[in-house]
């Protein structure tokens, strides 16, 4: 029997039969996520445990058998991080969709990985709870995808990001062991932050089979604030005044070719005269939401908005946070795309926006921008026009050019989608030797055969 046989077997013991999949047109769903220009191989089988016993026992025989195992929830990444290899069994977390506990006295959620970001929402919501992190892709990735790449998302300026609503996970380690890490209480600082270690590290360390998830009481409807700008650079000036001054819910920016590309997927009244738009909402009570609304809307006047207004009108608010999330979708339908995801110090934002534009021209390719604003997060993203392979080519290196710009301004390589295949070069680039030595150190600890989503995150291994 091969290993590779050997582990399939514990997976057809452990593991109802339709959960089990070998059928070859049915992996070909799995071997990769969303990301453009990463490769994925060919796996023997995709899983689909229910438990975190099922869980256990996979990755035991794995383990024992040094046969790779890739995790994956619903597959919504932009980075590779759940991509197949050859001759891995995909372990798929999508079927684990279950709301264990809503603890309201004390302010948590226990769930399975596999629900939908937006399912959870509007699960703890019927306790008049709330969930805050809330990444753009909120409709179809899983709570478990977001803990591994520790997922933002729009609220994240103010109510930070997936990290820091985690309060304690289950996780399956690679030899199978079952291990309880984290707190049910709102402090503790017993042993070391295990649980901030398995947050973010895409998959490499353990399964998450259960996350434990701090919740907040629902915030009123929120006051939106719309600015229009003549160019990029003025509403980066603009977010800079803006976080100098107060905490928006959500600080939100586009430029003229994301929203074009919104208009032509999906029409929303974006003024495509302009060279920029800031989104900002308040979710303060009262009148104080008035007011903040005042200093956010002064901010922007003062930088030189052509129009900024407030808007009072709920359905408008709701449509222009949709032409935000619809960013991505639109710019895809475009042509092949390449998604980037830099953060930048909020005093460097403007820069960044400027240096950004400089490689559109520079590499003679369509770069939309849009991202999140009050906390430096931004999304460039680069359309080629489908089959050209010189397009191609530039836009490779312009990708390389922003990640470069990020570095250059003190940032970050990635603020929230993670590492994956796409940017473990560029983690070279961010991390010193002690740092990288590090990873490595902590990676052989808990993986030792390196079974647990090999060639991901680490920039060597």
């Amino acid at each position: 029997m091969t290993p590779e046989d050997a582990v399939l077997a514990a997976a057809e013991r452990a593991l109802a039969p339709d959960d089990v999949v070998t059928d070859r047109d049915i992996l070909q769903s799995y071997r990769a996520d969303r990301s453009t220009g990463t490769q994925a191989g060919e796996p023997f089988a995709v899983a689909f445990p229910r438990s975190a016993e099922q869980v256990s026992a996979v990755l035991r025989e794995a383990h024992e058998q040094r046969v790779p195992v890739i995790p994956r929830g619903a597959g919504s990444g932009l980075t590779g991080g759940s991509n197949a290899i050859d001759g891995s069994i995909v372990l798929c977390l999508e079927r684990m969709r279950d709301v264990v506990n809503v603890d309201i006295g004390n302010g948590f959620v226990e769930t399975q990985p596999g629900i939908f970001n937006t399912e959870l929402r509007d699960h703890v919501a019927g306790h008049g709870l709330w969930y805050a992190p809330d990444p753009a892709s909120k409709d179809f990735c899983s709570i478990g995808g977001n803990v591994n790449t520790n997922a933002g998302g729009l609220c994240c300026v103010k109510y930070g990001v997936t990290r820091d609503a985690v309060l304690g996970l289950e996780v399956v380690l690679p030899d199978g062991r079952i291990t309880q890490v984290g707190r049910r209480t709102v402090k503790g600082v017993a042993g070391y932050d295990l649980a901030g270690l398995i947050v973010g590290s895409e998959g490499t360390l353990g399964v998450v089979t259960m996350a434990r998830l701090r919740l907040r009481p629902l915030p009123p409807p929120p006051t939106t604030v719309v600015a229009v700008f003549d160019t990029m650079k003025a509403a980066g000036a603009a977010v800079q005044a803006i976080m100098q001054r107060t905490t928006p819910s959500v600080l939100e920016i586009l430029d003229r070719t994301t929203m074009t590309a919104v208009e032509q997927w999906r029409p929303s009244g974006l003024p495509l005269d302009a060279g920029a738009l800031l989104i900002a909402q308040t979710d303060l009570p009262g009148e104080a939401a008035s007011a903040d609304a005042e200093v956010i809307l002064r901010a922007c006047e003062e930088e030189g908005a052509v129009e900024a207004y407030r808007s009072e009108d709920q359905e408008q608010s709701e449509m222009l946070m949709g032409a935000r999330r619809m960013a991505i979708p639109a710019l895809e339908a475009l042509g092949d795309w390449l998604l980037d995801d830099i953060a930048v110090p909020r005093s460097r934002f403007a820069e960044a926006v400027a240096m950004i534009e400089d490689v559109s021209a520079r590499h003679d390719v369509m770069i939309g921008t849009f991202g999140h604003a009050g906390d430096g997060n931004l999304h460039p993203t680069i359309v080629i026009p489908r089959g050209d392979e010189a397009a191609a080519q530039r836009a490779l290196q312009a990708f390389d050019d922003i990640l470069e710009v990020a570095l250059t301004l003190g940032g970050t390589v990635t603020g929230e989608h993670g590492v994956g295949l796409l940017k473990r070069p560029s983690l070279f680039a961010e991390l010193d030797e002690a740092a990288q030595d590090l990873h490595f150190r902590i990676k052989s600890a808990v993986d030792p055969r390196n079974i647990l989503n090999p060639g991901k995150s680490l920039p060597r291994w």
